[in-house]
């Protein structure tokens, strides 16, 4: 997702009363390759609220899974690569995002990526129970002043809807390199009864999964000396044996 201190562009997009979203839409201009991605592709790659996550790709795959903002869609498009058995589904309103995403796929060949150009919170209600593999929320806007809390992505609401979302056994995987985000990240997944954290000693949380691949912001994290860590939770059964 794009960074609060990023702000240069429009903020607010049309959402139901009570939803609102506080971040980029647009960055700069495009340009006219990249533009015609987006008129071309995007309209063929666009998740469809109205139908069923699985029947939205060519081969109707047992496992789908959600990013949600993908920002330039290096990770995204990694994982589609390395499975392309599998269903990916990512969330990002950052135009410019999107249109790199898309050239990601076109470079690449993907056909197992479809995107939601909006606010995830819009279609996640919508999905059916136990649909998802996993979720990934990589490097979230941090907002890290306390009167800004309500703006994290990882909010209670949207933490039940993954709980519902993603199936006994499926993972959750959450990143940041920013210090504030990192315990609300952590602390938010831990105190839901739904997901268990799986770290069993700092490594766990230290190194970068191998499914995942360095972006560009985190190398130039690391440049920054900001440290990333890396938190996998899994969805537990809802047996008394889980």
């Amino acid at each position: 997702m794009t960074r609060p201190e990023d702000d240069d562009s429009d903020f607010e997009g049309l959402h139901p009363p009570g939803l609102h979203f506080y971040g980029r839409r647009k960055g700069r201009k495009l340009r006219t390759t990249m533009q015609g991605l987006l008129d071309g592709q995007l309209p063929l790659l666009r998740y469809d609220p109205a139908r069923a996550p699985a029947v939205q790709f060519d081969l109707q795959p047992d496992d789908i899974f959600l990013e949600i903002g993908f920002g330039g869609g290096e990770n995204l498009a990694a994982l589609a690569a390395a499975r392309p058995d599998a269903g990916f589904i990512g969330a990002e309103p950052f135009i410019n995002g999107v249109a790199s995403l898309l050239r990601h796929i076109e470079t690449r060949g993907l056909s197992n990526i479809r995107i939601w150009d909006d606010d995830v919170r819009l279609i996640l209600a919508g999905m059916p129970e136990a649909s998802l593999a996993g979720a990934y929320v990589l490097f979230p806007d941090p907002w890290p002043k306390r009167r800004h809390a309500a703006r994290r992505i990882l909010a209670p609401a949207v933490l039940d809807e993954l709980a519902r979302l993603i199936r006994p056994d499926g993972s959750l995987v959450l990143a940041s390199d920013h210090p504030v985000a990192k315990s609300w990240l952590l602390r938010a997944a831990c105190s839901h009864p739904d997901f268990r954290w799986t770290a069993r000693r700092p490594t766990d949380w230290r190194e970068r999964p191998q499914a995942l691949v360095p972006t560009r912001y985190m190398k130039k994290a690391e440049r920054e000396s900001r440290i990333p860590n890396w938190f996998l939770f899994e969805r537990r059964r809802t047996d008394p044996a889980s």
